[in-house]
This record gives structure tokens, C-alpha cells and sequence, in this order.
């Protein structure tokens, strides 16, 4: 069977192929499902009763298909019979590089001459602006402007080191009374008073963003001493809180949470058990629930000791009471 290039049309070549095969118009349309009109219309090269561009290549396609011809040969030899009136001609592309190398060289010096207007234009303004320097009008120095020859100066000493943070006030003594009184000397008095200086435990003092809990619903606060990285996972493996937190930032752990608390460096946490200060991490891996009974212990003892005050107190009350006169007893 001859190429379908080689027929003088595309419809020629359609033709001669379906007569070589020996079947009918009829025979393929029913093979392609295609209408008939259609098939002959191909085979008489009218476009005219032919539907829109993109089913009429879906008909030559199929048609050379089933006669066994290249569709893509049929296609294309479709395409340059029948070209597509709604796509415009384009200019050659050597024509347009042949104008635009032909335009280069004035474009070039319009540009090079803009450049160059624009760079003397500056050029002038800032040659305007200068101003030639001026003789000074000061005759002296004034004798206050020498380092160090100033009337007054301060002379400013070693800088002293910074206060404890919280420390209980030392007791005051008084000369002579606590001897009546109590009966001890004075260098008993002063020496009970300096072993009873220990400082007060301190309070949580946020420095920074305070993530976690809210402060409700935590006994147990992490305080970064520097920057650092905190991780705290979960019992099953979830990461619960991890961050790198500045010097300052802490977290809130939440209550009855199992959790274990992972840290590069435990010294670089401060730990604060309901509010105080409870000291330092003492290892990298650290479960939760530890710090939480620690906090709990101590919120235990410090209501136990509340009571136990409360209780002397009362009792001591009314010991008092009972040691009035009759007398001057207060009248229920």
C-alpha cells in the first residue's frame, strides 16, 4: 500500500487505501463508527460539511487507524491541507533578528547617552552643593572641654558587687535590753541573730515568655538559666513541649501529666516547686511525676506547719484567758 505522502491529497490517498483493502464506505463506518457523509467527505477532501477542527482530526485519525495507514502521517498531512484559519501567521524569526540587529546600534547610543546625562546631572548637583570650609570662630578652648579639667569632677570607684537576692533582714539589738530581759549577752544575741540569716527561698520571677500550664493548674515550673533546649515527651512516645528557650523563659508543667522531662543540660534549669525555689535539675532525664510528689510533699508540710501554728496560737490564747482575773474577764 503507497505511503499516504505520496498521494496528491490526503482524501486520494484515503481512498486508494480503502479500495486496496477491498471494503466500502459503509464497511468503515461501521468499523470506525463514523458517518458515512463524513468518511466521503474526507475521501473528497470537502471541509465543508466536515464538524469542528478537533473532531475532524479524531476522524482522520480513526479512519487511517482502521485502513492501516500512519495516523500520525494522515494527521499531519490533515494539518498542512486544511490549515487552521484561527491560529495568525507569525513573521519569520530571522526577519525580526535581522531588524533587531539592524535597530541595536542606535538603540545602544540612546541608552549610553541617557546614562550619561543622568551621571553629569548628578555630578553638578553635588559639585553645587559643596561649600568651601569656613575659618573657625572659637579663639580658645574653653577649659571645661579638657578630659579631667572640669570643675566638679566625680571620681568613681570599683563598682560593688550586686545584693543577695532575698535575704531575711538582720535582727536588730538592742544595747542592754535583751541581757535584762532574756538574760543573755550581747555577743550571744548577735551571734543567735547571724546563724539565723539564712536566706529566704526564692520566688519564681518570670524573665521572659512562660509557656506550658497556666499557673493555676501547675505546681512545678522549669526556668532557664541561659539558652538552652527542653524536650518533654510523653508516656507514649509524643513530644508534649519542645523549644529552645532563652535565658529567663520557662515552661509550666501541667498536673498528673506522665511525662519525662529531657534536657542537654540539667544545670541550666531552675526549678520552682509552688513558687519557691526548689533548686536545680539534678539529671538529664527526669520523670515528671518526681517533681510533681516533691511539690506536693512540700505543699503538704508547709499546711501541716499552718496548722500546727494556728493550733499553739489558739491553745496560747487560751491559756491567756484562762489566767485573767475574774474579775476583768471580758463579759460574754
Amino acid at each position: 500500500m503507497p505511503p499516504i505522502t505520496d498521494a496528491p491529497t490526503l482524501g486520494d490517498g484515503l481512498r486508494a487505501a480503502r479500495k486496496a483493502s477491498g471494503r466500502s464506505l459503509e464497511d468503515m463506518s461501521a468499523i470506525t463508527r463514523v458517518h458515512v457523509r463524513y468518511l466521503r467527505a474526507l475521501e473528497q477532501n470537502d471541509t465543508s460539511i466536515l464538524p469542528s477542527r478537533v473532531f475532524s482530526i479524531g476522524y482522520v485519525r480513526a479512519y487511517a487507524g482502521a485502513l492501516g495507514v500512519d495516523e500520525q502521517l494522515a494527521v499531519e498531512r490533515f494539518k498542512r491541507d486544511v490549515p487552521d484559519p484561527s491560529v495568525p501567521l507569525q513573521a519569520p524569526v530571522g526577519i525580526a533578528f535581522e531588524e533587531v540587529r539592524r535597530y541595536s546600534p542606535r538603540i545602544i547610543g540612546v541608552l549610553a547617552i541617557i546614562g550619561l546625562s543622568v551621571l553629569g546631572w548628578n555630578v553638578f548637583q553635588r559639585v553645587s552643593l559643596m561649600s568651601p570650609a569656613q575659618p573657625s570662630d572659637l579663639v580658645a578652648v574653653p577649659e571645661s572641654w579638657s578630659v579631667g579639667s572640669a570643675p566638679g569632677t566625680v571620681a568613681l570607684e570599683v563598682a560593688r558587687p550586686a545584693p543577695p537576692d532575698q535575704t531575711v533582714p538582720a535582727l536588730y539589738v538592742t544595747r542592754g535590753l535583751e541581757t535584762e530581759l532574756t538574760g543573755l549577752t550581747v555577743a550571744d544575741t548577735e551571734a543567735a541573730a547571724a546563724a539565723d540569716t539564712a536566706p529566704v527561698q526564692k520566688a519564681f520571677n518570670p524573665r521572659g515568655a512562660v509557656y506550658g500550664a497556666a499557673a493555676t493548674a501547675s505546681q512545678v515550673v522549669l526556668q532557664a538559666r541561659k539558652p538552652t533546649i527542653l524536650v518533654v515527651r510523653m508516656a507514649d512516645g509524643r513530644v508534649l513541649f519542645a523549644r529552645q528557650l532563652a535565658a529567663g523563659e520557662a515552661w509550666r508543667a501541667p498536673i498528673g501529666v506522665q511525662a519525662v522531662i529531657d534536657v542537654a543540660d540539667p544545670s541550666a534549669f531552675d526549678v520552682y516547686l509552688n513558687g519557691e525555689h526548689g533548686g536545680r535539675l539534678e539529671q538529664a532525664l527526669t520523670p515528671l511525676s518526681q517533681l510533681n510528689r516533691r511539690a506536693e510533699a512540700l505543699a503538704r508540710q508547709a499546711s501541716e506547719e499552718i496548722a500546727r501554728r494556728t493550733q499553739a496560737a489558739v491553745r496560747s490564747a487560751q491559756e491567756s484567758g484562762r489566767g485573767l482575773d475574774p474579775g476583768l474577764a471580758p463579759v460574754g
